[in-house]
């Protein structure tokens, strides 16, 4: 126990007078490994932070949702084997949700049919292009993580009458209607004229 101290107090006593002669290089050496350590907790921070942040995003998809479609969300090689997949159809939606309702112990709740397209978006001398535009029921509201900003999401009654008014996103309504609010303006998709009835907030 006494030469453990012993050596304690030497190396110490050691390390003490190796500062003092070399005031420079321990600065430096110490500066080093504070850099280091400030580095690393940062790097872990964000990365924490972008992992959250990620997190927060693929919440908008919902972590309950099972996504159908006849293609995959990204580019495929063999692409011959999907392209011979059957068309999902919207008929599906109303027989899907029928057979749900005449199986209630089913893990299935709710079927949403949709359909997309990439399309321009005009408002008199205003217009957005390649704008990813999506078709649905009353009920998707049901199923989306996103809040809307301003308005609110068409209505049932609404979508079976095949009402032309549309909810747009934040940067088409930022695009369209710079320092004004769109809500009851028209909005033109594919040659037909769509009231705006809701914004949905920034993703």
């Amino acid at each position: 126990m006494r030469r453990l101290l012993y050596e304690l107090n030497e190396s110490i006593r050691i390390a003490a007078a190796q500062i003092r002669a070399n005031k420079m290089r321990s600065a430096l050496t110490a500066l080093g490994v504070i850099i280091g350590i400030v580095a690393v907790t940062l790097m872990g921070t964000a990365i924490k932070g972008i992992d959250a942040g990620v997190d927060r995003s693929m919440a908008g998809f919902g972590d309950d949702i099972l996504y159908v479609s006849k293609w995959p969300w990204k580019g495929v090689e063999d692409w011959w084997n999907y392209r011979n997949r059957r068309p999902i159809k919207h008929e599906y939606g109303p027989q899907i949700n029928a057979w749900i309702a005449a199986n209630p112990g089913t893990a299935l709740k709710l079927a949403v049919p949709t359909g997309e397209r990439m399309t321009t978006i005009i408002r008199g001398e205003y217009r957005v292009n390649n704008i990813y535009t999506m078709g649905t029921t009353a009920d998707y509201s049901r199923i989306t993580r996103s809040d809307m900003k301003e308005g609110r999401f068409y209505s049932d009654f609404e979508g079976q009458v095949g009402s032309n008014v549309c909810v747009i996103g934040y940067d088409v309504a930022d695009a369209l209607f710079p320092n004004e609010s769109p809500i009851g303006k028209t909005i033109r998709i594919r040659d037909q004229n769509f009231q705006v009835i809701g914004v949905v907030a920034k993703q």
